[in-house]
């Protein structure tokens, strides 16, 4: 019989659809012809990085990216290019999250930031239209508020001595196998979700067996 107590979820391609070339694009019709080697999904430079554990204010960013342009854009341009990344809630898995919290608890686990934060969660109230999303978790741990990001051990550590949950007790699911290989080390359950892959179509105890 599977020991699993816990899960806790990545949000970007797990709960919430994510295209980072759209982002990509539209930086580059606001005439940032290098965006790739500023940011990208696996990694970015010291801004990103910074920006993603809460060590920059939102003003900070967008001076950084309004002086890093052609002197023709806004902060609102800024900003739509930046959240143009975040598409639509995977209504089905979010559905799933109450049926599963009556086995485990659940928790939430992103690298974002607070410029992400506001639009997606508008934008789940605006899909789902029932109550914020941190309701449906034990608990919500983002990175920009906490100070660390995946896939740094730290992260989990932290998650682990905040919850006071064990990591062989517990699941950690994430679309980036750099982050699960990193939670496999300390000692997780992982599963990291391929292309097509739903939550509510995985069978949890053969996962954690």
């Amino acid at each position: 019989m599977s020991k699993l107590k816990n899960i806790i979820f990545d949000l970007g391609a797990v709960l919430l659809d994510i295209d980072y070339d759209k982002t990509a694009r539209a930086f580059h019709q606001l005439g940032y012809t290098n965006f790739e080697e500023m940011y990208s999904k696996f990694k970015g430079n010291n801004i990103f990085n910074d920006f993603e554990t809460g060590h920059i204010s939102n003003p900070e960013f967008y001076k950084y990216m309004l002086e890093a342009g052609n002197g023709l854009i806004t902060e609102m341009d800024i900003r739509n290019a930046w959240n143009s990344m975040l598409l639509d809630f995977r209504v089905g898995s979010i559905r799933y999250l109450p049926e599963l919290s009556q086995r485990f608890r659940i928790f939430l686990l992103s690298n974002t930031n607070a410029v992400h934060q506001v639009a997606f969660e508008n934008k789940f109230l605006a899909q789902i239209g029932s109550r914020p999303l941190r309701e449906y978790f034990t608990q919500a741990y983002f990175s920009h508020e906490i100070g660390f990001r995946k896939p740094d051990a730290a992260i989990f550590e932290f998650v682990l001595a905040d919850a006071a949950i064990a990591a062989e007790e517990t699941l950690f699911v994430d679309d980036i196998p750099a982050n699960t290989e990193v939670a496999r080390g300390l000692g997780f359950h992982i599963h990291t979700l391929l292309p097509g892959e739903r939550i509510e179509n995985l069978d949890y105890d053969l996962i954690s067996s």
